[in-house]
Parts: structure tokens; C-alpha cells; sequence
């Protein structure tokens, strides 16, 4: 239960920093901010495991770095297509 809510706050972060990140206005609702900040995390975590970089001494920066451009990259391709699909 702990990992489910740990990774919901988690994506809840990281989208929303990657929001901040992102100029101009996203028009995606936060539900779906959340859920590509988790799968930025996940997929921050791949990439930092194929670079070797997730497991170091203290806070864990590449790691999180990944993460975040992931979320960040997620973000700026899914809201323009939500936006256009809510036009529609």
C-alpha cells in the first residue's frame, strides 16, 4: 500500500515541477499530470539503471534528473495532443 501511495505523490511531484519547467500553459488535467510523472519516474529509473547512476551514496541527483526529463519530455508531447483532442 505504501508504494502505491509513495508513487502517486511522487508523480504528483515530478509532473508538476515538469509543468513549472515547461513554458506556456499545459491544458491537461492533474490527474494526468500525475500519472506521466510516474511514468517519467519509471522511466528516469530505466535509463539511470542503464547509465549505472541509480543506486549512488546520498541523494540519488541523476536519478532524479532522469526522472524529471522524462516527465518533462512526457508532458510536452501528451498536451498538446490532450488539447487538440479536447477541440475536437
Amino acid at each position: 500500500m505504501w508504494a502505491i501511495i509513495s508513487a502517486l505523490i511522487e508523480g504528483l511531484i515530478l509532473g508538476g515541477i515538469a509543468r513549472l519547467l515547461i513554458p506556456g500553459k499545459q491544458d491537461i488535467p492533474v490527474w494526468l499530470t500525475m500519472v506521466l510523472g510516474m511514468v517519467g519516474a519509471i522511466i528516469g529509473n530505466l535509463v539511470a539503471h542503464l547509465f549505472g547512476v541509480a543506486d549512488t551514496r546520498g541523494f540519488d541527483w541523476w536519478r532524479h534528473a532522469f526522472q524529471l526529463g522524462a516527465a518533462v519530455l512526457l508532458i510536452v508531447v501528451v498536451a498538446p495532443v490532450w488539447g487538440a483532442r479536447k477541440k475536437s
